[in-house]
C-alpha cells in the first residue's frame, strides 16, 4: 500500500502574541531560563483567549511555547549555521542547532508560568523568557518533568551553561537605577542578561578595540550602554550608562 502524501503546506494561526522585557532581538538570552529575572505577558487572542482552554493550568509550574521566529527573513534558511557556542565560525547542519534561520522558522522555548489572569481573556504572566516582544505564539504545553527531563543526555557542542562574566556599574547607571521604582529588578535583569555577553561571537574574547567600544541593548524601556574590560585577568562588563530609549 503506498502511504499518503502528507499535505505540502499547512497553515497556522497564532493563538497570542507575547510582551517581554525585550524590544529587540540583540541581547535575548540565547536560550530559556538562563535570565529568570525577564518577565513576560502571553496574550490569548481571540476564540483561543476563553477562559475555559486554561482551565486546569495553573497546577503546572511550566510550560512548552512553541513560537514563531518572526523576525528571522521568510523563507531564508540555510544547510549550515554557525552556533554562537562555537565562536561563530565553526558549521554545523541546522537542525543540529537552535538557529533561527530553520525552514518553518519554528521555535520551543521552556518558560516558568507565575499566574494566569482571566479578568479580560487569558493572560498568563510568564518568567524565565527569552522571546521579543511580539513573538507569536502558535501552541502551549504543559511542561512534564518525569517524562521531559532527562539529565543524563549528551549535549552535543553545548554540553553545559554558558559561562557568566561579572558585571559592574558606573556612578551614571547606579544613579538611573535608584531614580526608578523598579530599579532593583531591572538591575537584576541587566547583570543576569549582560553575564552572559551578548555581543556576536565574533566579537568575544581578542576581538580588537573590543574594550573601547560601547554596546548598547535594549531592556523594558531603557538603553543599557556598556563596555568590556578586558585589561583585568578575566573579561569584565561595565554598564556606563542606562537612558531612556
Amino acid at each position: 500500500m503506498t502511504p499518503a502524501q502528507p499535505d505540502a503546506d499547512f497553515a497556522m494561526q497564532p493563538i497570542g502574541h507575547i510582551a517581554s522585557d525585550f524590544p529587540d532581538k540583540f541581547g535575548i538570552p540565547r536560550q530559556p531560563g538562563l535570565a529568570p529575572a525577564a518577565r513576560a505577558s502571553l496574550v490569548l487572542s481571540p476564540p483561543f483567549d476563553d477562559p475555559l482552554a486554561v482551565r486546569g493550568l495553573e497546577e503546572f509550574s511550566h510550560l512548552w511555547l512553541t513560537f514563531l521566529f518572526h523576525l528571522s527573513p521568510d523563507r531564508r534558511w540555510v544547510p549550515l549555521v554557525r552556533p554562537p557556542r562555537l565562536g561563530g565560525n565553526a558549521r554545523v547542519g541546522v537542525f543540529a542547532s537552535r538557529s533561527t534561520h530553520r525552514p518553518n522558522r519554528l521555535g520551543l522555548s521552556l518558560v516558568e508560568l507565575i499566574d494566569i489572569d482571566t479578568r479580560r481573556g487569558v493572560c498568563l504572566e510568564l518568567r524565565g523568557c527569552d522571546l521579543v516582544s511580539g513573538t507569536p505564539v502558535l501552541d502551549i504545553k504543559p511542561y512534564l518533568p518525569w517524562a521531559e527531563a532527562r539529565p543524563e543526555a549528551r549535549a552535543g557542542f553545548a554540553p553545559e551553561a554558558p559561562l557568566r562574566l561579572a558585571v559592574g556599574f558606573s556612578a551614571d547607571a547606579e544613579a538611573a537605577l535608584a531614580a526608578r521604582p523598579d530599579g532593583a529588578s531591572l538591575r537584576e535583569l541587566i547583570i543576569q542578561v549582560l553575564a552572559q555577553d551578548p555581543r556576536p561571537a565574533y566579537h568575544g574574547a581578542g576581538h580588537k578595540g573590543g574594550a573601547a567600544r560601547v554596546y548598547g541593548v535594549r531592556l523594558r524601556d531603557v538603553d543599557v550602554r556598556f563596555q568590556i574590560d578586558n585589561d583585568a585577568e578575566a573579561s569584565r562588563i561595565r554598564v556606563v550608562d542606562i537612558v531612556p530609549a
